[in-house]
């Protein structure tokens, strides 16, 4: 006679979600609508030390930009199975460390893309029509009424640095306004409209009228534009960086507005940002009133909020129900749908000769039959998802027993999950290999 079929200890009725600093309600709605009851969805970020001690427990963690999950942080979530960054950034998390220890992380590429293009847009008018400066004025009770230093943006040359999800919704809003769009990229992409592609970096700083930067933090990027950038550009060219904080070097920036090389510039990214409302910010470009200044604003309307929460929740339900890993950025991507009948077994290992074999091994032993398998790996981390049949406690035991083993993870038939009784125990991880 077999042994019963283990329980779950990751059944969604004793999954616990824990979201920070504001999170959309969709997020929310999005994992109790897949049946997970125990959603915590607190408006305030946490320090390291807080962090550790709230994810006791807790299996999921949503973070935005203010909660860095450091390895430090990983090292104590025993029970953490995956995070979701609910912004298109990453930085927020040692991706490398996350994936070592068997936990995918997600975010949302491509939800806020067109508010930070909008954005874009509307601070190329407010820099080419001078409306800072006089809105300042009108508000302190002068009457700045001229047309000295105002102009249309129609026929000037845009030029885009970077010409991913925003770039090219950027140049599509921008080409609608008869400005004249040029890009930089160093991946061959498809253009939109009649956008051209320039062949340097270079080249598309000495022909813009306005320079907008849409690119990653990397170390190939950190420090991009620079004085020696700056001065090749136009004299009268305007600068916009809605990327990220260190593409730019600030000090740089300021000398070549105060020098009027640069017309003018809009700014909603820093290389030092405060960590809350609470902490005073700033800026060697404070005080400029040809500078724009912005607190990290671009993807900050509530449509974006709303498209980031469902995208991430229904990527991080997707590796809960089904094992998916789809839109993963630190893992081996596996798009899987949820199979209805059998028992799904994950199995995260650091990939070795017969890894697999052994896995099959195991599973003719416990007499336990294999419905389908998929695999994936991506050099560093092996990633196993197998749908079987008669699953023991002998058999998790034994794959858990493998030195390979990272972590496993049994997810359950679909059914409809019932909120829990009492509090969700934590969940076990597998072997920790260092």
């Amino acid at each position: 006679m077999s042994e019963p079929t283990p329980p779950n200890e990751h059944a969604k009725a004793n999954l616990k979600v824990l979201l920070l600093e504001g999170i959309a309600d969709t997020a929310t709605d999005a994992f109790k609508d897949a049946g997970f009851h125990a959603v915590e969805n607190r408006a305030a970020g946490l320090d390291e030390d807080d962090l550790i001690e709230a994810l006791d427990g807790v299996h999921v963690l949503g973070v935005r930009s203010r909660s860095k999950v450091t390895k430090k942080v990983l090292s104590k979530a025993k029970s953490l199975l995956s995070v979701g960054c609910f912004s298109v950034g990453t930085n927020q998390v040692a991706l490398e460390e996350a994936r070592l220890r068997g936990v995918p992380v997600f975010n949302a590429p491509f939800s806020n893309t067109r508010s930070v293009a909008e954005l874009t847009i509307a601070e190329i008018i407010m820099l080419y029509r001078r409306i800072l400066p006089r809105a300042m004025a009108a508000n302190a009770g002068g009457w700045h009424k001229s047309a000295i230093g105002s102009h249309e943006v129609r026929d000037k040359t845009l030029g885009i640095v970077g010409y991913g999800n925003v770039g090219s919704q950027l140049a599509v809003l921008a080409e609608a306004l008869n400005m004249h769009v040029v890009f930089f990229d160093i991946a061959d992409k498809l253009r939109h409209g009649s956008s051209r592609s320039l062949g340097s970096l270079d080249e598309l700083l000495a022909v813009s009228d306005v320079v907008s930067l849409h690119v990653p933090q990397t170390p190939e990027t950190q420090g991009m534009i620079g004085a020696r950038e700056l001065s090749l550009m136009k004299h009268g060219a305007f600068l916009i960086n809605n990327s990220r904080g260190k593409v730019v070097d600030i000090d740089a920036l300021r000398d070549a507005l105060v020098a009027s090389h640069l017309a003018g510039a809009a700014v909603d990214v820093f290389p030092s940002e405060p960590s809350s409302s609470k902490e005073r910010f700033a800026s060697p470009l404070q005080n400029l009133d040809n500078v724009i200044l912005t607190p990290h604003i671009g993807g900050s309307t509530g449509e974006a909020q709303d498209r980031i929460g469902q995208e991430v929740a229904r990527k991080l339900v997707g590796f809960l129900d089904a094992g998916s890993t789809h839109g993963a950025v630190n893992f081996p991507e596996l798009m899987l749908a949820r199979d209805r009948g059998s028992l799904r077994f994950v199995h995260i290992h650091v990939p070795a000769p017969g890894v697999l074999r052994r896995i099959s091994e195991s599973f003719d032993r416990a007499g336990a039959r294999i419905v389908a398998q998929h695999f994936h790996t991506d050099g560093k981390i092996g990633y196993a998802v197998i749908d079987a049949e008669g699953v023991t406690p002998a058999l998790i035991e034994d794959m858990q027993r493998q030195p390979s083993t990272l972590r496993t993870r049994i997810v359950e038939p679909d059914v409809v999950a019932k909120p829990p009784a009492a509090a969700a125990p934590e969940a076990s991880e597998g072997r920790a290999v260092a």
